[in-house]
């Protein structure tokens, strides 16, 4: 096909205008987002941490999957333990247990933005639980932890509100 040259210029340039807009469009779509749920719980029984332990991280240094029969809800979301006895000291002091940014990914939320988690990708950062998208997103956010902790910390209220 032979395009005269001012008409493909017109068309190049007519493309590049409707992608520049469709971004445009894209990034306002996503800046004027639903604010985050403040507990990031999987849609399958409104389960946080994917119904892992929160005690098992302090008390045995690992994740471990909670049961049903040891649950409480906190925050609009289901906790899951292994023991009663575990249950009963989160729901005495939950803000000791509960992972930070409302258990989404820390490094994401250090980005401002959220996103899920791996629960076997966790860090303890003086006496608080920091929960990763994956171990290789957890291998970067442990490159600069006080780094990312600071950012998330500035973000993360921004989150909820927006």
């Amino acid at each position: 096909m032979n395009i005269p040259r001012n008409q493909s210029s017109s068309r190049g340039w007519s493309y590049l205008a409707s992608l520049t807009l469709v971004a445009l469009g894209s990034l306002f779509l996503v800046g004027t987002a639903d604010a985050v749920e403040p507990i990031n719980s999987t849609t399958f029984g409104n389960l946080a941490i994917k119904g892992y332990d929160p005690v098992s991280y302090f008390d045995d240094g690992k994740a471990a999957k909670g049961d049903k029969q040891h649950s409480f809800d906190w925050m609009g979301a289901t906790w899951r333990f292994t023991t009663a006895e575990r249950r009963d000291r989160f729901a005495a002091n939950p803000e000791s247990y509960a992972p930070q940014y409302g258990g989404y990914c820390a490094f994401a939320v250090s980005k401002g933005t959220t996103a899920s988690i791996d629960p076997e990708a966790w860090t303890i950062v003086e006496g608080k639980l920091y929960l990763n998208y994956s171990l290789k997103v957890r291998e970067k956010w442990s490159q600069d932890i006080p780094g990312n902790i600071a950012r998330a910390d500035v973000n993360w209220p921004q989150l909820l509100a927006d």
